[in-house]
């Protein structure tokens, strides 16, 4: 294991497409044993960024190493483990011989068994591939990403086409991997999974990142809070009108008040209207926080 802090060090990261600045100046530094979501909207550069952090794309400009490597040594060396979408598997061959397959294609390597009870798929070693559902296969990509005992590990919607229960079971492998003082970098559009493992966000936009700390830091960088309650007779225009309010949202006599100070609202709210009651607070999640820094940066 290498001794450098840092399992990811990138500086002035750019990649032009054409016309098209897919990567425009990303500087970005991992730590080592932390567990870093990477959020951001089609097109926002997310994909690019980590094929040029695994060297799979050269950048345009701008320098990157994994552990104090290049990316592509890093690599060879097996400290990287890589889970792709879309990544094939073979469909005549079975789970263990596949495993077995890209282990043997490292220096060290996990012994296989392990790599398939980690991943959770011992039950599936002796099924051919053209035999597992799209969930399977997700849990299959991801004991051969684990094949080579990775330092890093590099997931692209690593739960798309797992269902619930095998989304809950696939996240307990990974905590049980980050507590060994791993690393883990994963692209995701499930905003609920960012907010409830991620101990970091970096959020992309227009090729640059717009947002980068804590969960709950970047939640609050979305500022402003909603206020929910019930509000019989209310009407949209007359919510609209208050003072402070934003936005607002209306479905029967449930109201909901986008403000920049809810306090104001509330006292605001029970003045024009009385009879308002079941009155909630809530700041924004790590989805409204989405929402609302990337239309800021898109203006």
């Amino acid at each position: 294991m290498k001794t450098t802090q840092h399992a990811v060090a990138a500086s002035g990261l750019r990649k032009q497409y054409g016309e098209v600045r897919a990567v425009d100046g990303v500087d970005l530094v991992i730590g080592r044993g932390e567990v870093v979501a990477l959020l951001g909207p089609n097109g926002a550069g997310k994909s690019t960024t980590v094929d040029m952090l695994l060297g799979l794309t050269r950048p345009g400009a701008g320098e990157i190493t994994l552990f104090g490597l290049p990316p592509g040594q890093a690599v060879r060396e097996g400290l990287v483990g890589v889970m792709l979408q879309e990544a094939a598997l073979l469909d005549d061959v079975t789970v263990r011989e596949t495993v077995a397959l890209i282990a043997s294609l490292h220096r060290t390597s996990l012994p296989v068994e392990e790599a398939l009870r980690r991943a959770g798929v011992e039950g599936l070693a002796s099924r051919r591939s053209a035999r597992l559902s799209g969930g399977e296969k997700q849990r299959v990509r991801f004991a051969l990403a684990l094949a080579s005992d990775p330092d890093l590990l590099v997931l692209d919607e690593p739960t798309s086409a797992m269902d619930v229960g095998s989304r809950r079971d696939f996240w307990r492998s990974m905590h049980a991997f980050t507590t060994t003082g791993r690393t883990v970098l994963f692209a995701t559009h499930y905003l609920e999974e960012a907010e409830a493992y991620a101990d970091r966000v970096v959020l992309m936009s227009g090729g640059r990142i717009v947002a980068d700390g804590p969960v709950a830091e970047v939640m609050a960088q979305a500022t402003g809070r909603t206020v929910r309650a019930r509000v019989p007779g209310a009407g949209l225009e007359e919510l609209r009108r208050l003072p402070g309010v934003a936005e607002a949202r209306l479905r029967g006599d449930r109201a909901e008040l986008q403000c920049s100070d809810a306090d104001a609202v509330v006292r605001e709210l029970l003045t024009v209207f009385p009879a308002a009651r079941d009155i909630e607070v809530v700041a924004p999640g790590l989805e409204e926080a989405f929402l609302r820094l990337t239309a800021e940066a898109a203006r």
